[in-house]
């Protein structure tokens, strides 16, 4: 009997108008609970045996696994994420890297307010968007994520620090008085965010860590700044190179 293959995974026009809109969108099921639990596993594993470059009581965070680890490579190069990763962006991406975040049990401390990109040594990506995909149920009380809304147009941020209270709201004083929408997640869904959409994440108060896997995407077009940054300090690139080649494989290619 002949199979055939799986349907492409599709994002709805509603949730794509929200992701536009909002900065950020939900989207259920973008892996299977099955599918979910297994990676759980991996991604525990996988920080035991390569280490973090961030162990503190927001998170226990290690990067670029997809280059170390074989099972977790599987959900960084998943074909739903980086579909739904092109259709809700609208433009070619490419891979800027990966993160597993663990969230300890019974932490009290919460990831603050922050945009993304300001981080990152790049221009020419006005399009930046993160996977968060939940490795296990991601209640409110377990560190989920709360985003600020119609705020990602705000691209003269500068950095601020994760552990900060008061950091980003100094920079952006305005913003304390935008709604916040907290969204907790089912294991195997996902949240899409843009890299200036901001977001904090509540404190794990729960006696289960909570796992979580970030698959980051950038413009295909992407250039590299030259500023320090772990993931490329390593490669010896020019500022004004353009982000390419093996480290940074375009989305596409994981969807054939």
């Amino acid at each position: 009997m002949t199979q055939t293959a799986p349907a492409a995974f599709s994002v709805s026009p509603a949730l794509k108008a929200v992701y536009q809109r909002d900065g950020f969108v939900h989207v259920p099921s973008i892996i299977s609970r099955e599918e979910a639990s297994e990676f759980r596993a991996a991604a525990l594993s996988a920080t035991a045996r390569l280490g973090a470059i961030s162990d503190n009581a927001m998170f226990r965070q290690s990067v670029n696994v997809w280059r170390e680890d074989s099972a977790m490579a599987k959900l960084t190069q998943h074909p739903n994420v980086a579909a739904a990763a092109e259709q809700l962006a609208g433009v070619a991406l490419r891979l800027w890297h990966d993160q597993i975040l663990i969230k300890p049990a019974l932490s009290s401390k919460p990831t603050e307010f922050h945009q993304d990109q300001p981080y990152w040594p790049h221009s020419a990506s006005t399009h930046p968007i993160s996977a968060w995909i939940a490795l296990v149920d991601v209640p409110v009380e377990r560190g989920c994520m709360t985003f600020i809304p119609e705020a990602q147009g705000r691209t003269e941020l500068p950095p601020t620090s994760l552990a900060a209270q008061q950091g980003f709201f100094d920079v952006a004083p305005d913003l304390m008085w935008s709604a916040r929408v907290t969204v907790p997640l089912r294991a195997g869904d996902c949240t899409f965010h843009h890299g200036r959409c901001p977001h904090m994440a509540t404190p794990n108060f729960t006696d289960e860590a909570r796992v979580a896997h970030v698959v980051i995407f950038v413009d295909a077009a992407t250039i590299y700044t030259g500023s320090k940054h772990v993931v490329t300090d390593p490669l010896g690139l020019e500022a004004g190179a353009v982000l390419d080649g093996e480290m940074f494989p375009r989305a596409s290619s994981f969807t054939r």
